[in-house]
């Protein structure tokens, strides 16, 4: 069942607008317009967010990144503000105590019904144009992941990763997601 995204009906909106909105209200905007964050997340969806912020939290231990989950503002620009499910910062610069200031290194959008689209097309685009270093696309129900690459300044053509596979992750060396645990699945069998 697929749901319409609502957006607010004219305007282009700022981060400053969008704080003054009911506070039960979770807002994105992109290029101005604004995108609500509703329904809530499945227990599907936020299990696989869980999982993947955990293992990258652990793997990332003791180095500059920091690792977190929706509902973080991420503040790209005036007009740009999202809130990726699991997302990891290298700069503490860009780490307030209110929100993040500035393109993570590395995002990823777990897929759902009422947001699909908008991940794999706005925010896409967007992540791009304001230097995510790398972003991911879970399936949750397919149990695979698409991958985009930063390079010169355009994402790559994506790879894709199975369920039973290890995710080698590009914005930071030698991390290695093991997918089966993040869909919470049994770990591929030796052959």
């Amino acid at each position: 069942m697929g749901y319409a995204v609502k957006k607010k009906p004219d305007g282009k909106f700022t981060y400053k607008d969008r704080l003054t909105w009911p506070g039960d209200e979770r807002w994105e905007l992109i290029d101005g317009k604004a995108y609500d964050m509703t329904p809530a997340p499945t227990t599907r969806h936020q299990q696989i967010v869980v999982n993947f912020g955990a293992l990258l939290r652990e793997k990332l231990k003791g180095g500059p990144c920091r690792v977190f989950i929706a509902p973080t503002d991420v503040v790209l620009s005036e007009h740009d503000v999202v809130q990726p499910d699991v997302f990891a910062v290298c700069d503490k610069n860009k780490i307030t105590a209110a929100n993040i200031q500035g393109a993570p290194d590395l995002v990823v959008e777990v897929l759902s019904p009422a947001t699909s689209i908008k991940d794999k097309r706005e925010k896409k685009s967007l992540y791009e144009r304001l230097g995510v270093r790398e972003y991911i696309i879970a399936y949750p129900e397919d149990m695979f992941i698409e991958r985009y690459r930063l390079m010169d300044g355009k994402f790559s053509e994506p790879d894709a990763a199975g369920a039973q596979e290890i995710l080698t992750l590009a914005f930071v060396e030698g991390v290695k997601i093991p997918l089966w645990e993040v869909f919470e699945i049994p770990p591929p069998t030796e052959q």
